[in-house]
């Protein structure tokens, strides 16, 4: 199976279509510094994103995105960064094989993923970029499709043994 293949099933089209949404579409507009491929997928009405700031302790925890407009633009400034960085290696495959989203729950027109990233990335001038960090997105679904209300991000992750 290619890197970059959603792993659920055809019959299963509300978790193919969030992983759709927030992984295919965040790593493609990521890496080519496009907001227009991910921004549609964001509910801006009532929108709230939190940077735990890699504390499983929420009074670490910052509003740091009370709108769209603020995420889009720290999301922008990280893709510039990533775009300036000399790597090794391709950086669509390596986001992609870091990222693992598999636990989407759905309960009707509400959802939660739960977006893990656990690798690295080499650097051209050796050593490497570790990616370690989960976040949990919430979901709702409307007449045009899921979209994204909100977000707990950069929480620790440790993988399971």
């Amino acid at each position: 199976m290619p890197y970059d293949s959603n792993p659920f099933p055809s019959s299963d089209q509300d978790r193919r279509a969030i992983w759709e949404m927030l992984v295919r579409k965040d790593v493609d507009g990521f890496v080519n510094e496009d907001w227009a491929i991910l921004g549609r997928a964001f509910k801006h009405d009532g929108f709230c994103g939190l940077d735990a700031k890699g504390s499983l302790d929420p009074s670490d925890w910052e509003l740091r995105f009370p709108t769209v407009d603020l995420y889009k633009d720290a999301w922008l400034e990280d893709a510039g960064r990533a775009a300036a960085t000399a790597y090794a290696e391709d950086r669509r495959a390596a986001l992609f094989r870091a990222t693992n989203m598999l636990d989407i729950r759905v309960h009707g027109h509400t959802a939660t993923a739960r977006k893990t990233f656990d690798d690295a990335i080499a650097l051209l001038g050796g050593g490497a970029q570790k990616l370690n960090w989960q976040s949990v997105f919430f979901c709702a679904k409307h007449e045009d499709g899921w979209k994204i209300t909100g977000f707990v991000g950069f929480l620790p992750f440790t993988p399971p043994l």
